[in-house]
This record gives structure tokens, sequence and C-alpha cells, in this order.
């Protein structure tokens, strides 16, 4: 084929068609999972603890990063280990990063579910709609890497854990602010499966439930949990919980009832001439 024969119809010379960008996502809740295009790529266990961390600290130093991932080593071989494992990455080429000086960081093209899950967290906290953050609670179901108790993850577990309990708390504040009683007593239950001891879900459910005018499924969801905190804590429900209901638990008052005078008692005692006619009176002696 000749040159000429290469040249497009119109004459103009366009570059090259650029293959499509390759999607790549890093999954961090309910265990590490890498994806290509939706396709999972098998990493080694050492180069996932470097994933890991870089993705849970981003912009962190190379000291910082090889204190945590070696503790127990000498910086300058904890150090040399890093560089090492940083090489081994590039090579392998299945998560790309970026350094800048002395701070490591991932690309901009990997995408990170905790980064989905803190956003979805700081758009409900300032009002977002909440029905759109139903796929990011769905996955935000899981803790973060479970099975692995590094110290440098048990913290960031915690923090993420808590950031899902207030942001389905919102939630369903949202949902029960907009008359929305199914939507917010589900996300209070999803509350509640994640920490049954915590006090606020319960609260929310009853204050649910006394919205939609039912005093006996906001009677019974304050003894499910008053029962549960007695057995497991030996405690009692707050104030604020107990106060929600302080109309319903108090004693119910009885009616004041007005009794009318009653009558006058008759003797049943019979008269002299009971049942007898009236005699006509006799003449007097003439």
């Amino acid at each position: 084929m000749t040159s000429k024969e290469s040249e497009p119809h119109d004459g103009v010379r366009r570059p090259p068609a650029q293959p499509p960008a390759q999607t790549i996502q890093l999954l961090l809740l309910d265990g590490f999972n890498l994806l290509h295009d939706g396709a999972p790529i098998v990493v080694p266990r050492g180069l996932q603890r470097i994933i890991a961390l870089i993705g849970l600290r981003p912009g962190a130093t190379r000291a910082h990063l090889a204190g945590l991932l070696w503790p127990d080593t000498a910086e300058e071989r904890a150090m040399s280990s890093l560089r090492t494992a940083l090489w081994r990455l590039r090579q392998e080429g299945s998560c790309p990063v970026l350094t800048a000086g002395d701070t490591v960081r991932l690309d901009p093209v990997v995408m990170l579910d905790i980064d989905d899950l803190v956003r979805a967290a700081e758009r409900v906290r300032d009002g977002a709609d909440p029905r759109w953050a139903a796929k990011i609670l769905t996955a935000g179901r899981h803790d973060l890497l479970p099975g692995w108790y590094d110290e440098w993850v048990l913290p960031e577990r915690e923090r993420l854990r808590q950031l899902r309990l207030h942001m389905l708390e919102e939630i369903a504040r949202g949902h029960l602010r907009a008359g929305q009683h199914g939507e917010a007593l589900q996300a209070a239950l999803e509350a509640v499966r994640a920490e049954p001891l915590r006090e606020t879900p319960h609260r929310l459910i009853v204050e649910t439930h006394l919205a939609e005018g039912n005093a006996y499924e906001a009677l019974q969801a304050f003894y499910v949990y008053r029962d549960l905190l007695l057995r497991e804590l030996q405690l009692e429900p707050s104030e604020a919980m107990c106060g929600l209901l302080s109309d319903l638990l108090a004693p119910i008052p009885r009616p004041t009832i007005t009794h009318a005078p009653r009558p006058k008692p008759q003797s049943s005692r019979p008269g002299p001439y009971a049942g007898r006619s009236a005699l006509p009176a006799m003449p007097g002696p003439r």
C-alpha cells in the first residue's frame, strides 16, 4: 500500500487512534483486590502490603512507609527493602505509583474504593440526597482488609467503620426529615447490624416509628434495645432514649368520674294502713 493510498479521503492527516485507557481499581474493603478493566490481577502478598499502605497514606515519605512496613528493622535496611519493593512494583506495572521528591503516592488513574466512601460521607454530611449513596454503602458494609493485623491497618479500619456508621445515621435522619420512613428505617437498621450496641441508630428507629404513629413498634424497639444493653453491658438506655417515650412510659392517668348525688332511701317498713282503703270517720254518739 502506497503512502497516497494510506491518506484519508478528506486529505487531512490525523494522529493514530489511541487505545482506550485501562480502568484500574484498587479495592481494600472486604480484602485486597486489584482489577484491570474489571478483571482481577494476581499480586504477591509482599507487594499487596506496599500498594495498600501507599493507598491509605497518600503522599507519605519513604522513611515513614519503611518504618510502618518494617517496624522491627534498622532504618537503613528498611529503606533498602522499600527501594527494592518499589522497583519490583514498577517492573510489574500492575499498580502504577508516582514519586515526587521523597514522597510516594498512587497514580491518579488508580481508583480507590476507600476514596469513594469518604467522598460519599462528605456529600451526605453536606446535605446531599441520601438515596444516591446506596451503592457506596453496600460496598462499605465490609471492613478494611479483614484478616490483616498490621499496626497501620487497625486504626484505619476503625476510622472507616466509624465513618460509615455516622453516614448511615445521617442518611436515616435525612430520610426521616423528608418523611421517607421506610428508607429511614432501612438505614438505621443497617447501622444496628454494623454495631448492635450503639444507641444512636436504635434511637432513630424509635423516632421513625413514633413519626409514623406506631406506638407499639416504638415500644417494642425500645425494649429490645434495653434488654440487649442490660444483658451485654448491665447498663440502662440513656435519658435521651427514655425521653423519646416519656409519654408512653408514664402511667396512664385514670379519668375523674363525678357521681350524681344518690337519692335518700325510703323506709321499707309498712305503714299502719298499708294495703287498706281509707275508712270514713265514725259518727259520734248522740
